[in-house]
């Protein structure tokens, strides 16, 4: 890109502020109108819901206050990178998107839209394209070469399903051809993919792996979602609870995910985690137990109560030999015997737990909802703890903007 057309893009900085989310939601719809097919890729809850079209308008809204230096947002290109990989993005759909992304601005702005602007954002978004496939394609090396790794959609069948609470259930997910499967990083996800026969589209979702890293299987903890108006994200949860059976095969990716247990870690561990955001926490967790950590883990979780509260006996099991571990746990509405074993009331509050760890280097892991993630950021922001040493995982496109 020259100077010229940078400078071009910045200026279209406030309109972005202003119109980001009109002009993705225009794009979304003039794609989908073009290229249908796209639906089976895309997640269509989130289209519904519209965090789609936000988490773009921000991401485009970066790209352009940081064109003169992209490179400063590669943390969010691994974040966003990893998820494309999961979903089997390819370069060429690049090209789509770039298309129909240049038209929109030129129909959303129209008069404004000079021809000027229309290189320059076209320079703008091949630079973008470049950045990001390129990335993809050292992600998709790295699971190539990976031991029992692989790239792309492959069959597994559902071996064992285990009910964990009232909401929670485990899926154990081995490959269907009896092979091996690549050892992920605690932390990460898997995208699944099924077909909605009320959609009549095929439709993934990326779930945290709750079982420690093996070769042998995968284990999803899935949430069934209740409600009258239930999104994609709750139609494929609930099809995995209500029709998947043993023996049945979905469809996988190999793990991915920026959310990652540190392989260096010298100083205390902390995990905070809300609801079913204890899944990428509980491998987490167990993995340190196997290697024998030799530092102190803390342990805080909160849900509405006992008959919700997933891996609750495993969990007491685990911190009970182990005299390194402190767990703290909250619940909306604790009853009697709860309180008995030291459940606390109410929503998780880091501001009743005077043992906090915060010592240098130590790292703190965070899930679970929106909501929760904030308040418990703000809370640790608060306590005097270094916003980099705080990292948290989303469930859904990228909305939380707080490092």
């Amino acid at each position: 890109m020259t100077s010229e057309q940078k400078q071009l893009i910045s200026a279209t900085v406030p309109v972005l502020k202003e119109n980001g989310v009109l002009l993705t939601k225009h794009f979304y719809n003039r794609m989908f109108t073009h290229h249908p097919e796209l639906k089976n890729l895309f997640n269509m809850g989130n289209q519904q819901s519209g965090k789609q079209q936000t988490a773009l308008a921000m991401t485009v809204l970066a790209y352009a206050e940081n064109i003169a230096n992209p490179g400063v947002l590669m943390p969010t290109v691994d974040r966003i990178g990893n998820k494309h990989v999961s979903l089997d993005v390819r370069p060429e759909q690049y090209q789509i998107v770039g298309r129909h992304l240049i038209a929109s601005i030129q129909e959303v702005l129209g008069d404004a839209a000079t021809p000027e602007i229309i290189d320059a954002w076209t320079a703008a978004y091949q630079q973008l394209a470049d950045l990001m496939s390129g990335h993809e394609a050292t992600i998709y090396q790295a699971k190539t070469v990976a031991q029992y790794g692989w790239i792309g959609w492959r069959p597994f069948k559902v071996k064992e399903k285990v009910k964990e609470s009232e909401e929670i259930t485990s899926f154990y997910i081995v490959p269907a051809d009896g092979g091996q499967v690549m050892a992920h990083i605690p932390g990460q996800y898997i995208s699944l993919r099924v077909f909605l026969p009320e959609l009549n589209l095929y439709q993934a979702r990326q779930y945290s792996i709750s079982s420690v890293p093996s070769q042998a299987y995968y284990r999803i903890s899935v949430k069934a979602e209740k409600g009258a108006s239930i999104d994609t994200n709750g139609l494929i949860s609930n099809h995995l609870h209500e029709c998947i059976k043993v023996g049945d095969i979905i469809d996988l990716t190999a793990p991915a995910g920026d959310f990652r247990l540190a392989e260096d870690l010298t100083a205390p561990v902390v995990f905070i985690s809300g609801g079913v955001g204890l899944t990428p926490m509980i491998s987490m967790l167990q993995n340190l137990v196997e290697k024998n950590f030799d530092y102190p883990i803390t342990w805080l979780h909160g849900c509405r109560n006992r008959s919700v509260h997933a891996f609750k006996n495993q969990l007491d099991e685990i911190v009970n030999g182990n005299d390194r571990i402190e767990q703290y746990v909250f619940y909306d509405i604790p009853t009697e015997m709860d309180k008995l074993e030291g459940v606390m009331e109410g929503f998780l509050d880091l501001s009743k737990i005077a043992a906090l760890p915060q010592f240098p280097g130590t790292k703190y892991y965070v899930c679970g909802p929106a909501v929760f993630i904030r308040k418990q950021y703000q809370d640790l922001i608060a306590r005097g703890i270094e916003k980099e040493s705080i990292l948290f995982e989303e469930f859904g496109p990228a909305l939380i903007q707080l490092n």
